[in-house]
């Protein structure tokens, strides 16, 4: 079976995203290459504890040049937190066409699907500044607070409906919705171990998507299966994909 999305590497042996490097690639826009070292260093040592002369620097660029691209640490720090949510939320419209005649857990998985590709695919774990408290109360933060509340509007709606579909609404939808978004979540937390995230682990955290939400094992095999049939459909969506097959 294949994947369109890339959530892990071949048969679970070859990680996702970027490969580790200790120098910029020459092959991104100088725009990229500043959000890429920016990333690397944000993550490895500290947002605060980074200077825009180190970012400049790691690029190979004069602090100056920097400045034509992004007015400071802030504003870096804005975008590459949008880029853990933004290809996700950018598809989910996508998502519920694609999916519009089938069962809602096959929209409610294939979502999850699309989601944890954008966070196994962000360079550096990026996901991870998300989690720092400094950082999510910063001002630089509003545009990315404001953007995950619609991708948990998308998880509430499609959790209510498979939930209520499936007899399972004792919950509420916004606390619903939050838990399964904190499950899909959980690839940052996994990477940060150092762990690929695989076809395996990214089938089974949709699943668990769906479980929470009441579906049935019968229900959750047909959505899976379904599911991995519309992923085709996102095969030419998603800049710097490669197939994976298992």
């Amino acid at each position: 079976m294949s994947f369109a999305i890339p959530v892990s590497g071949a048969s679970g042996r070859r990680g996702v995203g970027r490969p580790r490097h200790s120098a910029v690639s020459s092959t991104l826009s100088p725009r990229d290459q500043v959000l890429d070292a920016a990333g690397r260093l944000f993550v490895t040592r500290g947002f605060a504890a980074t200077s825009t002369r180190e970012i400049a620097e790691k690029v190979g660029i004069r602090q100056a040049s920097l400045y034509y691209h992004f007015a400071g640490k802030d504003e870096i720090l804005a975008a590459l937190l949008e880029r853990t949510l933004r290809p996700t939320l950018d598809q989910v419209d996508q998502t519920l066409a694609l999916t519009a005649e089938d069962p809602r857990p096959t929209a409610l998985y294939l979502l999850a699907l699309v989601d944890i590709d954008t966070l196994a695919t962000a360079p550096h774990n990026i996901g991870l500044l998300a989690g720092v408290p400094d950082i999510v109360s910063s001002p630089a933060a509003e545009a990315y607070v404001a953007s995950r509340n619609d991708l948990l509007n998308a998880y509430r709606d499609l959790a209510h409906t498979v939930a209520t579909e499936s007899g399972t609404d004792d919950l509420d939808p916004e606390d619903l919705g939050e838990l399964v978004l904190q499950l899909v979540e959980g690839v940052i937390r996994i990477r940060a171990r150092g762990r690929a995230i695989t076809t395996s682990t990214a089938r089974s955290i949709a699943s668990s998507c769906l479980r929470l939400c009441g579906v049935g094992a019968e229900d959750l095999l047909v959505a899976r299966s379904v599911a991995q049939e519309r992923l085709v459909d996102f095969a030419t969506s998603r800049e710097g994909s490669n197939e994976i097959t298992d």
